[in-house]
């Protein structure tokens, strides 16, 4: 019985013929772009800090050719130079100095406050499901709560003075803190956990030893954001029934007209907010150098 001849006879047969040639697709050429148009290309810190600041130069530039252009009437929106002006006047004649300092001391006692306690919290309920079923449908009702609701019911519990604001400051901050922690923690490595049990780690020594240390720079990191969030409920809370403050200082321009004050007491908050961020960026890299939250 004749068998096919398979190509491999063929070529046997005739060996001078040539071989069927085999033709490739070409690779396609990779579009070169410039590292700035590039995604998740790093940024040379140097070049990052011009690009910042020519932000501002740029945001500047156009406010004041926007104001002294005559295009916004100065009642309701002051040039740059005005709030120079009126700058030097809250520093020199009305105290400011001191307002801001009382800003930044209800911030960072609502905020340190609420950190303590809810920082555990967290880490609690991401280490065990058991406590995350019991506390987490509570902190998510609450999450949802705008810290402003309560100063009317804050001001009748705990009258117009300190406690008031850090309490504002402290349930704006506490409840998003919790859950975020224990988010964090409940996303932990599970080949990490199963190694240190296989070593021999009991439950105790696997939060303390696997499951704080891996979200620490994620903790951090969450605490910076949320020190952000922190300004906002003080400048609410200082909106009302306050006597001293960067908020008391807005209002108090706002009923006379002063935008060239309430710009200012905005900028300030901002720059304050912007060292902070820097200064805590600062000390988690310090803190976490492993860390790829940068």
């Amino acid at each position: 019985m004749t068998q096919p001849l398979h190509a491999d006879s063929l070529r046997a047969v005739a060996p001078d013929s040539p071989a069927p040639a085999r033709t490739m697709p070409a690779a396609p050429r990779a579009r070169r772009t410039h590292p700035w148009l590039t995604p998740l290309t790093p940024v040379a810190p140097r070049t990052r800090w011009v690009l910042g600041l020519g932000f501002f130069v740029l945001f500047f530039a156009v406010w004041g050719a926007v104001t002294l252009g005559g295009l916004v009437p100065p009642t309701f929106l002051a040039d740059p130079m005005t709030m120079g002006r009126e700058a030097w006047l809250l520093f020199t004649e009305y105290g400011f100095l001191g307002d801001i300092g009382m800003t930044v001391w209800r911030v960072l006692g609502g905020f340190v406050l609420a950190a303590v306690l809810a920082v555990p919290l967290g880490i609690l309920m991401g280490a065990y499901k058991a406590a995350e079923a019991f506390f987490e449908p509570f902190v998510s009702f609450c999450r949802y709560l705008p810290a402003s609701a309560f100063i009317p019911l804050l001001i009748l519990w705990a009258g117009i003075g300190e406690t008031q604001k850090l309490l504002v400051i402290f349930i704006g901050s506490f409840f998003q803190i919790v859950l975020m922690v224990a988010v964090t923690v409940g996303g932990a490595r599970r080949d990490l956990v199963e190694a240190a049990y296989t070593l021999g780690a009991n439950s105790a020594g696997i939060v303390k030893r696997v499951l704080i240390p891996g979200a620490a720079p994620g903790i951090a990191e969450i605490l910076r954001l949320v020190l952000g969030w922190a300004w906002t409920y003080v400048i609410v809370a200082e909106l009302i029934g306050s006597s001293s403050g960067i908020g008391h200082m807005i209002t108090d321009s706002q009923a006379l007209l002063n935008t060239g004050q309430i710009i200012f007491g905005i900028i300030v908050i901002g720059c304050i907010g912007l060292v902070s961020d820097l200064l805590f960026k600062l000390a988690n890299q310090r803190l976490f150098p492993w860390s790829t939250i940068q």
